[in-house]
């Protein structure tokens, strides 16, 4: 009888055993654990984040967090965090999450053209990635990696072609950089390589004209043309005469610095600079902004022509009139002057 009693015991204490762990298996593991109501968050967990930091991100997205600490600490993921940006779905239990955050982290897109300079370029991409500005910039300017690579400070923005690139969101400042150079090698392919030796340009060369060139036009179906004009130039040893490398050469001086210069005039074109291609022969030191590629691809396949000379079409916004001769271009450059006085446009 007294043995009875004995098992019985065991057996009651066995089953309550049974009981507190099966609701612990089910709070823990398979009870929905989500208090939003959008169907995914997202958390973004940084570089060497402790297990605090991923707890105070998620306890406004759990009905209970306290669960969550349990099965993090008994799966070891407390002292095993993993950086990046990860999603937690509508309905997903803890089980679910750890999984996710422990081995998910998800890829974003990061998109960037038309920065002038190496400094907008990193605060545009700090905006989407865990690098922030300051270490980027130092990483673009870092002196070994430009002489290793053969970029200097004038052309090194040029390394960084504009387009859309999948990275993680907790990419560091050099695994940005290292990325873009492998993207930049990989844009130029031999055929890109022999068509600008062929042209008898560096490939530095090409992203400096190119550069212009887009300065010039937008316009992606006009863009071969004004590179054969620039083409032209350089052939015959003509002054390029871009007005866009004098802005840039103005804008480099404090007194332009917070202006917007609408219409160049004979002052900018009095600017010692070696930007200044209207005072300097050949191509300047480096790109005045980031080209589109369509820009570089002009250069590459630049429109053979007899033109030396182009002007604003004031008819045709965007695009230009071109003029074999400087009587031509006279006439041409005279009709968007007189276009521009009839908007107010003076400085």
């Amino acid at each position: 009888m007294y043995i009875k009693k004995i098992l019985l015991a065991i057996l009651v204490i066995g089953l309550v055993v049974a009981a507190f762990f099966a609701n612990f298996v089910y709070k823990a593991m398979l009870k929905p654990n989500t208090a939003f109501n959008n169907e995914t968050a997202y958390i973004y967990i940084p570089s060497n984040a402790s297990y605090d930091e991923v707890r105070n991100q998620l306890e406004p997205l759990l009905e209970d967090i306290d669960s969550f600490d349990d099965l993090a600490e008994q799966k070891k993921y407390t002292t095993n965090i993993k950086a990046g940006k990860y999603a937690i779905k509508k309905g997903m239990t803890n089980n679910d999450i750890i999984n996710s955050i422990r081995s998910k982290n998800l890829p974003i897109k990061v998109s960037f053209n038309n920065q002038s300079t190496l400094e907008r370029l990193a605060g545009r991409v700090s905006k989407e990635i865990e690098a922030d500005s300051v270490s980027l910039i130092n990483a673009m300017h870092d002196d070994a990696f430009l002489v290793e690579n053969k970029f200097s400070k004038a052309t090194a923005l040029g390394m960084y072609l504009p387009n859309s690139y999948e990275f993680f969101w907790n990419t560091s400042a050099e695994g940005f950089r290292n990325r873009m150079l492998k993207e930049y090698k990989r844009f130029w392919t031999d055929t890109r390589i022999q068509k600008a030796h062929d042209n008898g340009l560096s490939q530095d060369q090409v992203i400096t004209l190119a550069s212009i060139v887009y300065e010039e036009s937008k316009q992606a179906s006009e863009q071969p043309r004004i590179a054969g004009v620039y083409m032209n130039r350089l052939r015959i040893g003509m002054p390029l005469q871009a007005d866009p490398t004098l802005k840039f050469a103005a804008y480099q001086l404090p007194k332009y610095q917070k202006t917007v210069i609408k219409r160049v005039l004979n002052v900018h074109k009095d600017i010692e600079s070696p930007y200044n291609t209207y005072k300097n022969r050949g191509l300047p030191p480096g790109l005045i902004a980031m080209p589109d590629i369509s820009a570089i691809d002009a250069v590459l396949n630049y429109e053979k022509h007899k033109y030396l000379y182009f002007a604003a079409d004031a008819k045709r916004y965007g695009f230009h009139k071109f003029a074999k001769t400087l009587t031509q271009h006279n006439v041409n450059a005279r009709a968007y002057q007189r276009y521009l006085s009839s908007q107010g446009i003076n400085k």
